[in-house]
């Protein structure tokens, strides 16, 4: 199956560059321009100059760590609760190890509290408090236009360019995310058009095309959720009754060290196989992610000591490149040069969204 590999090439010859660089606007695009030189060929990009009007920009990013208490944000939700999402890591929505058996992985959700959002905000701008504890505000349920609506008035309530490229419908959900620099997002992928805009700090992503999708060796995984104690101040992983499988990338692009051989000899498509496209996302820009790109994500904390972004989520066209990528993910592909340790497990459509 050469020519499964020769298409990871092709695809960053014909319609993204070779060079592993994300293209940069210095301005907004046109509708016309973003839906023929992005959306269409399924191109990401990231663009300055796009939020600069935003309130958000200047007030979100008030507070110093020590301070958060008093920031704009505590004020404008000082009666608010949200949803505050604790792992042990920092790794919420990714594998770990089986509790009853460590050789072998599960898929881990976070344990999900709701949180006076005051409090919430100290958790996440001071990490070293509580070293025990990783705190992310990382709800995917409309949560902007829910629990932070107080917010409302900060932010664009849609990309009014993307929103004519996608044929005038409003996003479907749009997000608000409050980490800091422990937390990561594993690589997954998500079947909505995303309008990613940094507020305060920088995000970290190396991203995949779809075409690449036997190198990120999705195979299934039994579902977990952590439980936390706060009498204890300790975690516990559980899985779920029944069990349910969810179907995840298995590449992890940051092994400890001394796990570096055993991870590229488990994954050599990924490791062995063309570059990543890499970028970083600082505030005041907007990343467009296109569907079906598969992403991984770290963060930098802002002065406030946090990362502050807003997404939108446009529904994606279910049209032929769809259909493409359903055709190539069916092959259970064995590379004649670099051989797969184990059979690809087919993915389905019940993948969880995250970022």
């Amino acid at each position: 199956m050469e020519e499964v590999e020769r298409l990871w090439n092709e695809v960053r010859e014909l319609s993204l560059g070779n060079n592993s660089k994300v293209e940069r606007l210095q301005a907004p695009p046109t509708a016309l321009q973003f839906l023929r030189d992005f959306v269409n060929p399924n191109k990401p990009c990231i663009i300055s100059n796009a939020i600069n009007h935003w309130p958000a920009l200047s007030l979100w990013a008030q507070a110093q760590p020590n301070q958060a208490q008093h920031s704009y944000l505590s004020r404008s939700l000082s009666s608010s609760s949200v949803s505050l999402h604790l792992t042990p890591s920092g790794r919420a929505d990714a594998l770990a190890p089986l509790p009853s058996s460590p050789s072998s992985l599960c898929f881990a959700s976070a344990y999900v509290q709701r949180t006076p959002f005051p409090d919430a905000l100290r958790l996440i701008a001071s990490p070293d408090h509580n070293p025990a504890v990783v705190a992310y505000a990382q709800q995917q349920n409309d949560c902007f236009r829910s629990e932070y609506s107080a917010l409302a008035a900060d932010c664009d309530p849609h990309i009014d360019w993307a929103t004519e490229a996608f044929g005038g419908a409003l996003p479907e959900a749009v997000n608000l995310w409050i980490g800091n620099q422990r937390s990561h997002t594993s690589f997954h992928k998500d079947h909505y058009e995303n309008l990613y805009a940094v507020v305060s700090g920088e995000k970290h992503f190396i991203l995949l095309p779809p075409t690449d999708v036997h190198r990120l060796y999705i195979r299934q995984y039994p579902a977990a959720t952590y439980r936390y104690s706060s009498d204890t101040g300790e975690f516990d992983l559980e899985l779920e009754e029944p069990i349910r499988y969810v179907p995840w990338c298995s590449v992890d692009p940051f092994p400890p060290p001394e796990k570096l051989h055993e991870e590229v000899s488990k994954f050599p498509l990924y490791f062995n196989g063309p570059k990543p496209f890499e970028c970083t996302v600082k505030a005041g820009e907007i990343l467009y992610l296109p569907s079906m790109w598969f992403h991984h994500v770290r963060q930098s904390s802002g002065d406030g000591g946090c990362t502050i972004a807003v997404n939108y989520w446009y529904d994606m066209q279910f049209d032929i490149k769809y259909a493409y990528f359903n055709f190539l993910k069916s092959i259970h592909y064995r590379s004649p040069s670099l051989l797969l340790p184990e059979k690809f497990s087919e993915e389905t459509d019940s993948d969880p969204d995250c970022l």
